[in-house]
Order: C-alpha cells, then structure tokens, then sequence
C-alpha cells in the first residue's frame, strides 16, 4: 500500500487557485474602493493565492523530504493553507498598524506549533497496515 501521489491534481488545483487568487485581487485592488465586501473580498482571495502558490512548493519539499507518517493529499493542502492564513491573518493586522516583528515572529510560531501537534496526533492515530498470510507453512 505505498501510495505515492500525484502532482497533477495538486498542480490544476495550485494553478486555478492562485490564478483565481491573483487576478481577482488584481481586479479588487484596481477596480474598486475599500469598502467592506471589497476588503472580505480582498482576504479570501489573498487566501486563495497565497495558498496556490505555495501548493507546489508544500508538495516538492513532501516528496523531498519524507516524513513518518507519510503526508497525504490532506496534509499537503492544510499545510499550504497555513501559509495563506498567515498572510490574510498579517494582511488583516495590518489594517490596524498592528504588525510588528513580535507579531510576525509570534504567529508563525503558533501556526507551526498547531501543525507540529496536528502532526503528532495524525502520527499517534496511524495504524500501519496489517498483513494477513493465507498461506501458513
């Protein structure tokens, strides 16, 4: 059961999301004046792009580095949405001058430890698979 996975799902899915991301930013930051549905339009597709963007870059450090338990298609995804909260999450902040290096220091180190324990927890809950022999000799 090594299931190796694909970069063709995960490359349509990063292509639609950050050129979805990108141009609809490109079209909210040019076309429009920041009232409120215009800035929650702003986030979610600054969401959407920072995600895509680094949905390939999750997926190639992945394959490079091999880790115990082997990372699925939903770990991949998760971990490529961190990043795109973390920018909507600094982006938002910073409507309110809020951002500092303790800010961008201290969340990121949130947001890693929330997926390091994730990690751990996907690590304690993994039954590897059992193999059955039909044929005792």
């Amino acid at each position: 059961m090594d299931e190796h996975l694909q970069f063709k799902p995960f490359g349509l899915s990063a292509f639609a999301l950050a050129l979805i991301g990108w141009g609809g930013l490109y079209l909210i930051v040019s076309m429009t004046l920041p009232f409120v549905w215009s800035r929650w339009g702003f986030f979610a597709l600054l969401l959407m792009a920072l995600t895509g963007t680094v949905l390939p870059i999750v997926y190639f450090l992945h394959q490079r580095f091999p880790t115990d338990p082997p990372a699925d298609a939903n770990v991949l995804i998760r971990q490529a949405m961190w990043v795109g909260v973390y920018g909507a999450t600094l982006a938002w902040l910073q409507l309110g001058r809020l951002v500092t290096l303790y800010v961008i220091l201290g969340l990121a180190g949130g947001l890693i430890a929330a997926e390091y324990f994730i990690r751990i927890r996907e690590k304690a809950n993994r039954r590897p698979p059992m193999i059955h022999d039909d044929n005792p000799s």
